[in-house]
């Protein structure tokens, strides 16, 4: 990647020998400090994931229940629609000041951010300005991750000798992993000890946990030094002048971009958000798991987990990191729909029984039928097929479609019986009430007795296999995630890497992935389908590996210390 005429910075010094091996007591402080900062910077991130739910009713409550939920994802994801932007802006303070400063000014933001979100008050004490705060500061929060992510990895990939820059950057990679086993972690501990409480107002105490969080991260990263490479450029006079320049305005660098956004970065994105979010979110939203149940199972999953991504990441070095990254998007691809139709089948039994002895068909005109997402609460589903597919879908219940002539009012039908919905848009609001209480009893007894369970039965989850099932998810994260810090270091020079990989980085992560629970969970909203939300990342994965294996090079080998 280097341009003709640039200099070749003398290699850091390592011991010779058998000492060449072992991994010294500052690099050992190099990947400890740049890993724990960011450890904690996810958890603030990955807080907001976890808690949803609570979230939605706290801060959306003046919406109706399937908007709030939406609305709830979107907000979450508007935390990632802001992180390219954080990688051009802190990206650029990177190449030009320095790798230490920039990334404690980021974990200064996100510490703060999240701190506040444990003062703000709800939508019932302020009305409207509760949620618009709520998504400022979660824009504040995906700016400032924006700007961690490349620093991290940059610092610690310019630290590692040749031939371990794959293990050492795969600590950092466990740390987005981590930050959401410790946010889960914490969570859960906060619902045991205060209870009914905790959906009240306990939820507050892990955003106002990561005020200490900050404290000891803001000082184990405040013992570091510049990195070796950054600080020789700086004496060289190589450092980049213009970043944002180099990196996007000229097609040599931006063509490896556009090939690391599609080819690499899109499909690890989905793959990651799936393992995990999406795992979380199909649990509890779909199969109706104890939320603190879903979380242990979460929670054992990464634990299991986690240690491959020091395997994968050492494996990298040693038959390079393409192929692992290509082959854990392939392999997620081919194998997703039994894996979570096997999460249903062993987490919620009675939901797939139900399903395969009384099949949910929804009847209906399809100009009768609304995508049935309103993020401003404003939009009434009055219609006789919105009313219809509402109530399945707040109730999670799996339903197909079947078109009904024009003008035909809509009815579900459940296993042998049928229940007529009714056309409310003419309706007064007290009349399209008890209409709507009616519908609600009819189908209330109707999915009961075709046995669709308002809850997971915790005596018939089979844990052991879903565990498993999670932990597969999980180890694919780890595939295609462990070797992709190393990849995008090596892919691009010296003077520019701090914004040239932060970029594809984060749209990647940004927009595929932090979109996906938001767009597949309204992909089944509008099927009725609970799996069809992942045709999503099946067809990212699928496309990234096309174009990783035709076109992006192997970089294992490179020298990284180019100007």
């Amino acid at each position: 990647m280097a341009t003709s005429g640039t200099t070749t910075l003398p290699p850091l010094h390592r011991p010779s020998g058998s000492a060449a091996a072992a991994i010294t007591r500052d690099e050992k402080m190099v990947i400890f400090a740049s890993s724990l900062g960011t450890v904690f910077e996810w958890y603030d991130f990955y807080l907001y994931g976890s808690l949803a739910a609570i979230i939605s009713k706290q801060f959306f409550s003046g919406v109706n229940e399937t908007s709030a939920f939406i609305f709830a994802l979107l907000a979450f994801a508007a935390g990632f629609a802001v992180r390219p932007f954080g990688a051009l802006v802190f990206g650029r303070l990177g190449d030009m000041i320095g790798r230490k400063h920039t990334f404690l000014l980021t974990i200064l933001i996100m510490g703060l951010s999240t701190a506040i979100v444990g003062l703000l008050p709800s939508y019932a004490t302020i009305g409207v300005a509760a949620p618009i705060i709520l998504i400022g500061l979660r824009l504040l929060q995906g700016l400032a991750l924006g700007g961690e992510y490349g620093g991290a990895a940059t610092y610690v990939a310019e630290h590692a000798p040749p031939g371990r820059r794959g293990n050492f950057t795969s600590w950092i990679q466990t740390t987005a992993t981590l930050g959401l086993f410790l946010s889960l972690l914490v969570i859960l501990a906060c619902r045991t000890a205060l209870g009914p409480s905790f959906e009240t107002w306990g939820w507050r105490v892990p955003f106002l946990i990561s005020v200490l969080l900050l404290a000891v991260s803001v000082y184990i990263r405040l013992q570091l030094a510049e990195s070796p490479v950054f600080k020789r450029m700086k004496e060289e006079g190589k450092a980049s002048k213009a970043p944002l320049t180099e990196s996007f305005l000229r097609w040599g660098n931006l063509k490896i971009v556009l090939l690391v956004l599609f080819g690499g970065v899109a499909g690890q994105a989905v793959v990651w958000y799936t393992g995990q979010f999406y795992a979380l979110f199909f649990l509890q939203q779909t199969l109706k798991v104890d939320p603190q149940t879903a979380n242990l199972l979460i929670a054992g999953a990464l634990a299991l987990g986690t240690p491959f991504f020091i395997i994968f990441g050492s494996l990298s070095d040693r038959i390079g990191r393409k192929w692992i990254i290509l082959a854990g998007c392939l392999v997620a691809a081919l194998t997703y729909f039994p894996i979570f139709k096997g999460l249903t089948r062993f987490a919620n039994p009675d939901i797939a029984a139900a399903e395969a002895a009384s099949p949910v068909t929804v009847v209906a005109d399809p100009k009768d039928c609304s995508f049935q997402f309103d993020p401003v609460g404003k939009t009434q589903f009055t219609s006789s097929c919105d009313v219809a597919k509402s109530w399945l879908a707040k109730k999670a219940i799996p339903y197909r479609n079947e078109e009904a002539p024009p003008g035909t009012v809509a009815a579900v039908k459940i296993g042998g019986t049928t229940i007529p919905s009714f056309a409310g848009r003419q309706l007064a609001p007290a009349d399209f009430k008890a209409q709507s209480a009616t519908f609600d009893k009819a189908m209330g007894g109707a999915v009961k007795t075709a046995g669709y369970p308002a809850k997971a039965d915790p005596d018939k989850i089979n844990y052991v296999v879903v565990l498993l099932l999670l932990t597969l998810l999980v180890i694919y994260v780890t595939m295609v995630y462990a070797p992709i810090a190393a990849w995008l270091v090596e892919l691009f020079p010296a003077r520019i890497r701090y914004t040239s990989m932060s970029l594809p980085y984060h749209i990647g992560n940004g927009w595929f992935g932090g979109f996906l629970p938001t767009i597949s969970f309204a992909m089944v909203a509008a099927t009725g389908d609970v799996y069809y939300g992942l045709w999503y990342p099946i067809v990212v994965a699928v496309i990234t590996f096309v174009i990783g294996a035709l076109f992006m090079p192997e970089t294992k080998d490179r020298d990284i210390q180019h100007a």
